[in-house]
């Protein structure tokens, strides 16, 4: 496709007008302001306001900001969870025309404060419950001229070795009730987030006020969004704007819950908020939906979810997972695509496609419910072998996808050397898939993880999620290890569980029917759990590190 832009006819539509997120808020404050926003505070208890009140302190919030000499292209940074204060806060610093930095709190110190330094954030609003976190950054962030704590409690009995911190409920007291919001260029970015890969510093991607504004319409549609929804934000608000829902909730005037701070353990919390809230939209991923099933199958009487539409992402969500929610509460869980770079969502796979309608067995329709869907309208995807050259969407040529759109990124911040991330306008994503007739888009694996035997590539996406189905099988990963003869060979993790070993011969009576003999592991490693990255994804570098001389070690 050409990128060459022709200039047609001028419209006499308002074209001047730009796309702000403070128009997003400021329409739904507007139009629905009883709707409710409920959140859960530090100590566990639950608060309760309206649109109209969250909206009145995104104006206190704003002048806050201002009063501390925040000006339009500063970088803000936030440490929180998904608390009220950061949903306001989602609205008040781009509302100025500042970049609201999404700080993550799964990065080690160094990183974060690396991000903090490389976006040359000059404030940062930090919870109390996280200061030790601020504190750590604080050495490698020497440009943050202003520490704001956020807490409920007097500032007195806060004790914080950051320099000249200022509270931010103190100056909320005192902040004036109303803000003239500017009317900020749509092009100017409203959000920063930093990568997490394995390898390398974080780098930055800057979502622009069009950007977010955009995706929130896509998403909106394809969940098919509207005020009589409840939004749980479960996806950390600190990472690639929570998926893009709380702008896609406030855009649809929903309901709005905010669980705060929760461990992976408190996952029956989250099931017990989505029955008492009549949650109907909530985001996660495998590693939290999963503890959510399970203590569903302890309830004596199974909650109705039938409404609730589950986006999940990260890692395919296995069939077991997806089918158990559909049997005991009617949930859907809807498989998802998307990463940093691409705001995130670019697939989605909610529904059949209405051409496949009575097409296909309901096993088949289970199985391409394994598939991360289809492109979101603006999106622009290919499939390119190594040499970039475009492969067929027949469901089994496998290459590299590519993605290009408005909300996809086309460089990263203040990084000389990206070009190996983009081609031809197209973002790279390092990601391994295929595109069939449909089509429905299915990653098989990444470039890196990919698993290269005798000159073929072995899915290890694929055969991990064939290996869960095990009953004993709590979480499984499959790399590829260096062999003598056969370039690569496929060497399987599992973490049981009862601790116990599995034989390789029930692993092979699992794959047989989607896998060649010769793509069969020669090899199963029993460990007590798997390694995984700060966002939860199996960390197969650390792996392969670990077991990668397995095959060639002839001490």
């Amino acid at each position: 496709m050409t990128t060459e832009i022709v200039r047609g006819l001028p419209s006499t539509h308002g074209d001047s007008y730009q796309l702000n997120t403070t128009t997003l808020i400021r329409h739904s404050a507007r139009t629905y302001p009883e709707q409710e926003i409920v959140s859960r505070a530090a100590d566990g208890s639950w608060d309760r306001y309206t649109y109209a009140d969250c909206y009145a302190r995104t104006q206190r919030a704003a002048n806050v900001l201002t009063g501390l000499g925040v000006k339009p292209a500063d970088v803000v940074g936030v440490l929180d969870w998904n608390s009220r204060r950061h949903f306001e806060l989602y609205w008040a610093i781009p509302g100025t025309g500042a970049v609201m930095l999404q700080m993550n709190l799964r990065l080690a110190p160094e990183d974060l404060g690396f991000v903090t330094s490389h976006s040359e954030a000059s404030v940062v609003l930090v919870d109390e419950s996280l200061l030790p976190v601020a504190e750590a950054i604080a050495p490698h962030a020497p440009g943050v001229r202003q520490w704001v704590v956020m807490t409920d409690r007097p500032s007195a009995e806060i004790s914080t070795s950051l320099p000249d911190v200022v509270f931010f409920e103190d100056l909320m007291a005192a902040a004036e009730p109303s803000f003239d919001w500017p009317v900020i260029e749509e092009k100017s970015s409203y959000s920063a987030c930093y990568t997490t890969g394995t390898t390398g510093r974080p780098k930055g991607v800057y979502y622009s006020h069009r950007g977010i504004y955009l995706h929130t319409l896509a998403e909106a549609a394809n969940l098919g969004m509207d005020a009589s929804d409840a939004v749980m934000l479960i996806t950390p608000m600190f990472h690639s704007s929570c998926w893009g829902l709380p702008q896609s909730a406030i855009f649809s005037a929903a309901k709005v819950v905010l669980p705060g701070r929760y461990q992976a353990d408190d996952t029956a919390m989250l099931v017990d908020t989505m029955i008492d809230e009549g949650v109907t939209i909530a985001n996660g991923a495998p590693a939290i939906f999963q503890p959510m099933l399970d203590y569903i199958t302890t309830l004596d009487e199974k909650p109705d979810f039938s409404r609730a539409r589950l986006l999940c992402g990260a890692t395919e969500p296995a069939l077991s997972l997806m089918r158990g929610f559909a049997d005991l509460t009617g949930a859907d869980i809807i498989h998802a695509y998307g990463a940093t770079e691409t705001t995130p969502m670019v697939t989605i796979n909610r529904g059949l496609k209405y051409t496949l309608q009575g097409r296909i067995s309901d096993e088949e329709k289970w199985d391409l419910k394994r598939s991360q869907g289809l492109p979101l309208n603006g999106i622009d995807v290919r499939v390119v072998d190594a040499d970039g050259n475009d492969l067929p969407h027949d469901g089994v040529s496998q290459g590299e996808l590519l993605f290009r759109g408005p909300w996809i990124t086309e460089r990263y911040h203040n990084l000389d050397d990206d070009a190996d991330k983009f081609l031809d306008g197209y973002w790279r994503s390092g990601d391994v898939g295929v595109i069939d007739e449909n089509g429905y888009m299915k990653l098989t694996d990444r470039l890196k993880d990919v698993v290269k035997s005798g000159g073929e590539w072995i899915s290890s996406i694929d055969m991990e999620n064939a290996i869960v189905a095990h009953p004993r099988v709590a979480e499984a990963a499959v790399i590829g290890v260096e062999h003598p003869k056969w370039q690569e060979r496929p060497v399987v993790l599992v973490a049981t569980t009862d601790g116990e070993d599995i034989d390789i011969d029930e692993v092979h009576a699992l794959l047989v029917d989607r896998f060649a003999k010769w793509q069969l592991p020669d090899t199963i490693i029993r460990v007590d759990r798997l390694p995984r990255t700060s966002v939860g994804k199996l960390d197969k570098k650390n792996m392969r590190g670990e077991y990668g001389d397995l095959y060639t070690n002839t001490q």
